[in-house]
């Protein structure tokens, strides 16, 4: 397919490239239909993924705690 025939492609469909397997055109699969889809964040926003608290692991510590300070 040249430029001009995939800008105008048909939105239900795709195109596949496999390995060991020329690129072919396939209709989209409807992700809605996964037996699994209710696990996703388009389903349900509590299983968004938060990157800031992933990426925030640092110790927090309480008023009263007792703590060692150790130069390196």
């Amino acid at each position: 397919m040249s430029r001009d025939e995939l800008a105008v492609m048909n939105g239900s469909k795709c195109i596949l490239q496999l390995r060991g397997v020329r690129p072919f055109l396939s209709d989209k699969y409807d992700l809605t239909q996964h037996p699994n889809f209710k696990y996703t964040a388009d389903y349900d926003k509590k299983y968004t993924f938060d990157i800031e608290k992933y990426l925030n692991r640092r110790m927090k510590l309480k008023k009263d705690e007792v703590f060692d300070v150790v130069e390196v």
